[in-house]
């Protein structure tokens, strides 16, 4: 926990570096618990802010802002668990759409599976029948 918020600060200390004009940090909370917990939030002068909360080695979830340089404001929520890390934001790319030909394929693969005979007792196997595959 300690290191994603030294890993926090790092960034928000690159920003200032990069940029040209000096900016305040407003707010800034930061809280550990002794069960592993953990909470922080932070916003400065130009418009950034972030948050996020978890358990260290569980997951975490947050979110964070800013302005783009066209002057739009950028938002992205994220959660991070046993499923990876899930962002979510109307400024990351999309997949295209599916064809609608592989669509239709897709359901009739659905509507008609294919038949297994059931190779069992009693059952003559293609290796049986003397019948070759090839």
């Amino acid at each position: 926990m300690f290191r994603f918020l030294l890993v926090a600060s790092a960034l928000i200390a690159c920003a200032y570096a990069v940029s040209d004009e000096s900016y305040a940090v407003g707010n800034s909370r930061s809280e550990i618990n002794p069960d592993g917990s953990y909470s922080y939030s932070y916003e400065t002068s130009n418009g950034i802010s972030g948050q996020e909360q978890g358990v260290g080695g569980q997951g975490a979830s947050g979110s964070n802002s800013y302005i783009s340089p066209e002057g739009l404001q950028v938002q992205l929520s994220y959660i991070a668990d046993e499923n990876g890390y899930q962002p979510q934001g109307s400024h990351l790319p999309t997949p295209p759409p599916i064809p609608e030909a592989i669509l239709r394929a897709l359901e009739y693969i659905r509507t008609h599976p294919q038949y297994q005979e059931p190779i069992g007792k009693g059952a003559i196997s293609p290796k049986r029948s003397g019948v070759l595959f090839g």
